[in-house]
């Protein structure tokens, strides 16, 4: 028999459960600093998007085209163009 019969069950239970709590907070460090990391990067993401926006704004304002609609507006035309693809599809 190993050594590791000879050894009190208690106390063996006792080290398995010290190793697992020690192994889930590290995993719990680690998954948190994943976290704080993809949290911070979708915030600065956020920010240069908003940047972008504002630069794409004072572009037009540049240009004079104040009141032409947005980059997304063209998106809003394209249900008739969707239309006619899904009429080419049947």
């Amino acid at each position: 028999m190993d050594g590791h019969d000879s050894e009190d069950p208690k106390q063996s239970t006792a080290d398995m459960t010290v190793f697992v709590q020690n192994l889930l907070q590290q995993m719990q460090s680690r998954f948190q600093t994943m976290s704080e990391n993809i949290v911070s990067k979708i915030d600065e993401m956020g920010s240069r998007i908003n940047e972008l926006e504002q630069s794409i704004n004072e572009l037009r304002t540049e240009m004079g085209v104040e009141g032409s609609p947005s980059p997304l507006a063209p998106s809003k035309q394209k249900p008739s163009e969707d239309k006619e693809e899904e009429n080419t599809m049947d």
